[in-house]
């Protein structure tokens, strides 16, 4: 057998005498010959696995990676300290190679899993009911918003533009091609204009989407829009980054109907983008219309506890017209290292990792004030990350994350890619990764 093609001439020959073919050229005969290639295809020539290898060692050394760099980088994705019993446990047979769990009676270690993330859920966020996880932050929030119209039978959903670019961009795709408005509301000192909500919320608004702590790491001030939103009769959703909790008071004591978010920050690694994972809870009483499905505990006919797929309202499993949505196989193994992750910490070890981020970010905007560079952008308490602006023009926010990349320090966010008025603006973020040297060394360079 070949090592990277997995089967021989031999074989091939064996095929095509088994489905009456004399050559590949007759079983692919019904494509036409212009569209066929023709000759060798431009590529390298083939390699040897030590070669191969090394070339590839080559290109990744390209990369910087967390590993070699320091960084201050978050903007929705953030690099938290990953126990290393996560991987280990995750590069288990039983879980690595599993898919989705369509077979529950032969999946059990999967379901308990997903059954001990769902309750994890939901005691971080205090709602009554978890799904088994979606495709990440970004799309739970957008299935909130079809969950809410199509509840409210009403084709507007507001959302504040402190809510984070990409989740409004998300929302509005799927907005887009339902028929749905999507209305942003104003933020005003780096969080939502709670008078511009007041006076945007109508009787054809079917919910309101905010974050907390939200896109400039500042948190809003949930009492008031969640009063607002209630008393306009839309329902209240939150975006929440599930480490904040440890601290903070969860979405369901402010009256939140949906709480969704990124869960990368769990044990999961940044990878560029992805894979990631969304949660998405929700009260009893959206149970029934939440997307994806939920796994429940029972007991068998010999009183031995187990697992099963307690709903799972798709396509593939009732009528198209009643589907809430075509979530179908998701990230399950994000879902497990949250599980792991979770379970590892326990509330005493999330909390002191909130805390950490929590003296740590406030400790690196005094050392950046006292550059005497920078001034804070906002007067909101913020959880682990901070937007400070630059006080006069002498470098831009772009050069200063080159110079420090030079450094091996990843540097923040430039928020004028998402916000014209915040163009001089540098969102940072400060993990418990960060040590006193690290943040130290950011102020020296500045």
């Amino acid at each position: 057998m070949s090592r990277y093609i997995p089967n021989t001439l031999e074989q091939h020959e064996s095929i095509l005498e088994d489905i009456k073919k004399e050559s590949l050229d007759d079983l692919f005969k019904d494509i036409p010959e212009s569209l066929k290639q023709k000759g060798r295809l431009n590529i390298p020539e083939a390699m040897s696995e030590l070669e191969l290898t090394k070339h590839m060692e080559g290109l990744a050394t390209k990369n910087a990676s967390t590993d070699e760099y320091i960084c201050f980088l978050g903007a929705g994705a953030y690099d938290h300290y990953i126990p290393s019993v996560i991987k280990h446990m995750l590069m288990r047979g039983e879980f690595y190679t599993a898919y989705t769990p369509y077979q529950p009676e032969i999946s059990q270690g999967t379901l308990q899993a997903i059954f001990e993330y769902q309750t994890m859920i939901c005691e971080l966020t205090g709602m009554d009911v978890s799904n088994a996880s979606m495709y990440d932050g970004a799309t739970a929030a957008a299935e909130a918003v079809l969950l809410a119209c199509n509840l409210k039978r009403r084709k507007k959903a507001l959302a504040s533009k402190s809510l984070h670019p990409e989740f409004r961009e998300v929302i509005k795709t799927y907005a887009a091609f339902n028929g749905i408005e999507i209305e942003e509301v104003e933020f005003k000192d780096g969080i939502t204009d709670v008078n511009d909500l007041e006076n945007k919320f109508t009787k054809d608004t079917a919910a309101f989407v905010v974050q907390n702590p939200n896109f400039f790491g500042a948190i809003e001030k949930m009492e008031d829009v969640s009063r607002i939103t209630k008393v306009s009769g839309g329902l209240f959703i939150v975006v929440v980054d599930p480490v904040s909790l440890a601290v903070l008071k969860p979405p369901a004591e402010f009256d939140a109907d949906i709480v969704i978010g990124e869960g990368q920050a769990l044990g999961n690694p940044l990878s560029f983008g992805g894979p990631y994972l969304g949660f998405f809870a929700v009260t009893k009483d959206l149970m029934r219309r939440m997307p994806g499905r939920i796994v429940g505990q029972t007991t068998d006919v010999y009183g031995n506890r187990g697992f099963v797929l307690t709903m799972q309202t798709r396509e593939q499993h009732i009528r198209r017209e009643k589907a809430t949505s075509n979530i179908c196989t998701n990230q399950a193994l994000n879902a497990l290292a949250a599980t792991i992750y979770l379970t590892i910490m326990g509330k005493k070890g999330l909390k002191e990792v909130a805390n950490l981020c929590i003296q740590k970010s406030h400790y690196t905007l005094e050392k950046l004030i006292e550059t005497g560079k920078f001034t804070p952008a906002f007067t909101a308490p913020f959880f682990k990350e901070f937007v400070v602006r630059i006080k006069d023009e002498t470098f831009t926010i772009q050069e200063l994350n080159k110079k420090l990349l030079k450094e091996k320090i990843i540097g923040g966010y430039e928020l004028g890619k998402n916000y014209a008025a915040l163009k001089d603006a540098w969102l940072i973020a400060v993990t418990e990764k960060r040590t006193k040297e690290e943040i130290d060394r950011l102020g020296g360079l500045i």
